[in-house]
């Protein structure tokens, strides 16, 4: 059996900090692990300024339950389904991630938590474990399945690197430049095509 590992933002959706640095005006939202490959640097300095500007998590909710899925990504999860299991492995967090994944027909997601205070402030963030995506493959690949992963940035390289079957998604340059062997797709049914059908290495 084949399983196929996705990341979420910017594979199936937007990105959810841009999405809020849009809604605020806050050019320094816009990081992200595109930017930041360290992501407890990056999450740090989110949080720093979610506070020093009093944002809280009504806001953000709001920005998100205004997102939808990328065009076609819903169709692209239901084709990989007929075929293999799949599992979205994201840096994302439970609260922020519900109302996307309800729109995409409640996809299996293995993410992380936050902390709300009780008037909504975003105290802190939990991860489930560090390098997750890479863990997660790693323990699919020793329970003998067949693991084929697809990402478009620096968070996704090390789940990337250890799935039998991998490439990226409408990645930047400078993470193609960085990871040059592995394909590259900007195509949904392309890359439902190499995920289900390349040989395993």
């Amino acid at each position: 059996m084949r399983v196929v590992c996705l990341d979420m933002e910017g594979v199936l959706v937007p990105e959810i900090w841009l999405g809020v640095a849009e809604k605020t005006g806050l050019e320094e939202l816009r990081l992200t692990t595109r930017d930041i490959k360290d992501y407890d640097e990056l999450m740090t300095h989110r949080l720093k300024v979610l506070d020093q500007h009093d944002i809280k998590m009504d806001l953000i909710q709001d920005v998100i339950g205004k997102m939808g899925p990328m065009e076609g990504a819903k169709d692209f999860i239901n084709g990989l389904k007929k075929h293999a299991q799949v599992i979205i492995l994201s840096d994302t967090f439970y609260g922020f991630a519900r109302p996307l994944m309800e729109q995409l027909d409640w996809p299996t997601l293995f993410c992380h938590n936050l902390d709300i205070a009780a008037d909504g402030r975003i105290e802190n963030y939990r991860l489930r474990t560090s390098d997750h995506k890479t863990k997660t493959v790693k323990a699919l690949n020793a329970l003998n399945f067949c693991t084929a992963a697809m990402g478009d940035s620096y968070n996704d390289t090390g789940m990337i690197q250890e799935a039998s079957v991998s490439c990226f998604f409408r990645s930047p340059q400078c993470v193609l430049d960085d990871f040059p062997a592995y394909s590259h797709f900007t195509d949904y049914a392309e890359a439902t095509e190499y995920l289900l059908t390349t040989d395993l290495k």
